[in-house]
């Protein structure tokens, strides 16, 4: 792990600032049964993303986990007849902008801290950009943050580094100063693929052995990162 100055945390969202089934489950089993027409078609739609109807949670290898809300369309599609991908992305979207969200941790206190550390922050989501401003303004923590960047932000989608390096970019800063938090793989890929430091978190469904090997540290959740930062800087 590099040893420089850290200046900026981009943070993932889902699973990272918001308890990822906590938020997610309920809210995904919803959607699938205002979908499908009967329980068999729920129990296909489920599958395909890779979500369990009984448990109301996604499975740890679920696709739609860091995927994007295109990603997950394309994977129900094919087990609705009749319907238009375009059309489901914007169904998708708009449900996903009332979700309630639970944080792991008082989010408004935290980020306070973190910038009163004299830290840029910005969220990098593979959610729309839209669904990731409706929720940072329902946590009412928008204006903590110095830039939201979503998978249609212009940018393309994690894990490529490219929406990381266009936070970087943005704030005049070297990929090196930055840490990514995230909850899956998807994140630490595009952090170390963009050079920055790489946190993961257990808030979302991958566990520890899934993100250790390409973390420079496992916390139980963001609220680890302040004792995290003091150490580093100790």
């Amino acid at each position: 792990m590099a040893g420089g100055k850290i200046r900026a945390v981009l943070f993932d969202k889902d699973g990272t600032l918001f308890d990822f089934d906590a938020t997610w489950g309920a809210w995904a089993k919803l959607q699938i049964e205002a979908l499908a027409k009967d329980a068999e078609q729920a129990a296909r739609l489920a599958a395909a993303i890779g979500f369990d109807l009984d448990r109301i949670e996604f499975e740890p290898h679920s696709p739609v986990i860091a995927g994007t809300v295109r990603e997950a369309a394309e994977l129900l599609l094919p087990h609705l007849p009749g319907r238009s991908l375009d059309d489901l992305v914007v169904e998708l979207e708009q449900a996903a902008h009332d979700v309630p969200l639970v944080e792991p941790v008082p989010l408004a206190a935290l980020l306070s801290d973190l910038r009163g550390r004299g830290l840029q922050l910005g969220i990098c989501t593979n959610d729309a950009e839209s669904s990731a401003r409706a929720h940072a303004a329902q946590a009412g923590i928008t204006d903590l943050f110095d830039r939201i960047i979503g998978y249609d932000s212009g940018h393309g989608a994690k894990p490529t580094a490219r929406p990381l390096l266009a936070f970087a970019d943005s704030l005049g800063l070297d990929p090196a100063e930055v840490v990514m938090v995230g909850d899956s793989q998807h994140d630490l890929h595009a952090a170390r693929a963009a050079g920055m430091i790489a946190i993961g978190v257990l808030s979302g469904p991958a566990e520890r052995a899934d993100l250790a090997p390409l973390a420079d540290a496992v916390l139980d959740h963001i609220g680890g990162l302040p004792d995290w930062l003091a150490q580093r800087a100790g």
